[in-house]
């Protein structure tokens, strides 16, 4: 991971950044899904936790041979007046690395319920016995809304940052760019 990409997204009346944020994520997502793309992460420069936050721009990580090829592919196609600053970089040698991964929680308590019921062929009354209100979480994390291709389902993908590490771990990024334990630089 030697070199990277920043889209800036650009102030819009219409449009809130975390809404951009979601259009720009999901269309990288799909971009990543086109191409079988596991060599390529993401990272957020601007990451907050209070407020919570992802910011106002997208990092891409990878080789300048895997870079070109994505930005090739076109997927930043209709996003022209959102976004500002798209050119492969050199990463700058600042020696910190850290994992930026996905973090999956039980927040919808209902739907619990719902999927126990299916699975086990129980009443509501019997899945609220076994899952408790107690059970859904509010999560403290940053996240972008996407959609689901095949449901049209709006979903949050919650990211979480690991601790900086002084070295870079290798290892493969999901379709979303994020990582288990492979580790992005971090500037």
């Amino acid at each position: 991971m030697d070199h990277y990409v920043d889209i800036r997204l650009l102030p819009d009346p219409e449009f809130t950044t975390p809404m951009l944020m979601g259009a720009l994520f999901g269309k990288l997502h799909r971009a990543l899904v086109e191409l079988k793309a596991d060599h390529l992460g993401v990272s957020f420069p601007q990451y907050q936790l209070n407020p919570k936050t992802l910011g106002a721009i997208l990092r891409i990580h990878g080789t300048e041979q895997g870079l070109s090829g994505l930005m090739q592919t076109g997927w930043l196609k209709g996003m022209a007046d959102h976004i500002a600053g798209v050119e492969i970089r050199p990463v700058p040698q600042t020696g910190q690395c850290r994992v930026v991964k996905r973090r999956q929680y039980k927040t919808n308590v209902e739907r619990l319920r719902r999927r126990r019921m299916k699975r086990k062929e129980e009443s509501y009354e019997q899945a609220t016995a076994a899952i408790p209100a107690s059970v859904e979480r509010q999560p403290e994390l940053p996240f972008v809304t996407l959609r689901s291709q095949s449901t049209g389902q709006a979903f949050c993908v919650f990211i979480e940052l690991g601790e900086l590490q002084a070295e870079g771990v290798p290892g493969s990024f999901n379709r979303y760019g994020l990582g288990q334990q492979a580790t992005v630089p971090w500037f």
